[in-house]
């Protein structure tokens, strides 16, 4: 176990994941803070959903080190992180409501008042069925569930990929709005133009490798240009 001393919520050291021949990720090293929203940027297949998967022991790394707070992915990484995957779990047959029972029965940090309020606000009965909601709102209804817990690191995975805009400024308003100051969330996505604005920090991934780890403010004042003019650049989009 590592020395959680330090505000650190994520470290890894030598980080590798290989598929056969295909390497996701490369001998990656990373070391994430508690308290600050981060962008983990890059194109489609660049080792970013792996990471996240290797981070919610979906996964087992095929070389390196990996630890949420101190701790190995396992059962007490679990009882801190809330993932939102890349794809919909959602069974169109259940009812909203089924699903706050779920989360509330399985996870001791689960607010459900914060997850009624939250649907109130956005006129969504939970006596509904999945299956009679929008895509949009589909996609509403699995992000209040993840950010109703009171967790140490947020992962989301792609959260506006498939969205229209109005339900993508909702999605990020509802992330800034729905976390305690002490957590992390890390948001995956190949959107920048969309994020940016949300971001403290952003880790730029491509091919498996870091290209980049670095405050937004320090880009901003360093290189006088946006996040994702500085990722068109690096990943000549």
């Amino acid at each position: 176990m590592m020395d959680t001393s330090t505000n650190t919520i994520l470290e890894c050291k030598d980080l590798t994941k290989r598929y056969g021949a295909r390497t996701a990720l490369d001998g990656i090293s990373l070391s994430l803070k508690s308290g600050r929203i981060i962008g983990l940027l890059g194109p489609n297949g660049s080792g970013k959903s792996t990471l996240i998967k290797l981070i919610n022991d979906l996964l087992s790394p095929t070389a390196g080190t990996l630890y949420i707070n101190g701790h190995a992915p396992g059962l007490e990484t679990k009882k801190i992180i809330s993932y939102l995957p890349e794809r919909s779990y959602l069974d169109e047959n259940l009812k909203v409501s089924s699903y706050l029972s779920f989360f509330a029965d399985f996870y001791e940090d689960f607010d459900t008042g914060r997850a009624l309020d939250m649907l109130q606000r956005l006129n969504i009965d939970p006596a509904l069925r999945i299956k009679t909601l929008s895509k949009g709102t589909q996609e509403k209804v699995q992000l209040i569930l993840v950010m109703s817990r009171r967790a140490r690191l947020y992962c989301l995975d792609e959260p506006i990929a498939g969205v229209d805009p109005a339900a993508r400024d909702y999605i990020l308003s509802t992330i800034i709005n729905n976390y305690d100051e002490n957590a992390t969330i890390l948001i995956s996505t190949h959107l920048i133009s969309d994020v940016e604005n949300i971001l403290d920090e952003v880790v730029f991934i491509h091919d498996g490798h870091i290209r980049l780890h670095a405050q937004v403010d320090d880009i901003r004042c360093d290189q006088g240009r946006s996040i994702d003019e500085l990722f068109r650049e690096v990943f000549k989009c």
